[in-house]
């Protein structure tokens, strides 16, 4: 939970191109910042590469698990949470029709996982960092691809997109 009330924290760009900073050892993605949001990996499975039933599901399962617990320490702190789901930004991209800036972020990223969000909520010292949404999703871009925990912060309102069903 930490790491996610740090990133409600951190700055938020007000405006500005979608910047995505890799680890500089690993080379692996460690952060995106565009305009009103920065987004991070929080946790990644192993390799799902040659992982049938029932080896695959058990992933599935695990991370769904690292979710579940995540947000249920979020609710402590934030309260009830809300889903966002991420279809239509989905059908936004596939068809090419512009969308805000974090939704193509986390297309962008293959961060398809539907958002659970609070906001907007107070984090850090003395409320440092008011007026914040926070989401969190765990999905994966592939079959063989990890699935991967991301977390958002906002200092706009992460609210689901209107457009096809």
């Amino acid at each position: 939970m930490s790491d996610v009330e740090t990133l409600v924290t951190e700055p938020v760009p007000a405006s500005g191109p979608t910047v995505e900073d890799e680890d500089p050892v690993t080379g692996e993605w460690a952060v995106t910042r565009g305009e009103g949001f920065v987004m991070t990996p929080l946790w990644q499975s192993g390799s799902l590469t040659g992982l049938y039933e029932p080896e695959w599901n058990e992933e599935v399962e695990a991370a769904e698990a690292h979710l579940a617990d995540l947000v249920r320490e979020l609710d402590r702190r934030w309260g009830t949470h809300r889903r966002v789901a991420m279809h239509v930004p989905l059908f936004r991209k596939q068809s090419g029709e512009p969308m805000p800036p974090l939704f193509q972020a986390l297309c962008d990223s293959d961060a398809y996982g539907d958002l659970t969000v609070w906001g907007p909520v107070q984090a850090g010292e003395e409320g440092r960092a008011p007026g914040r949404w926070a989401g969190v999703s765990v999905g994966h871009s592939d079959g063989d691809a990890p699935l991967v925990m991301v977390a958002v912060t906002s200092d706009r309102p992460i609210v689901e997109l209107e457009g096809a069903p």
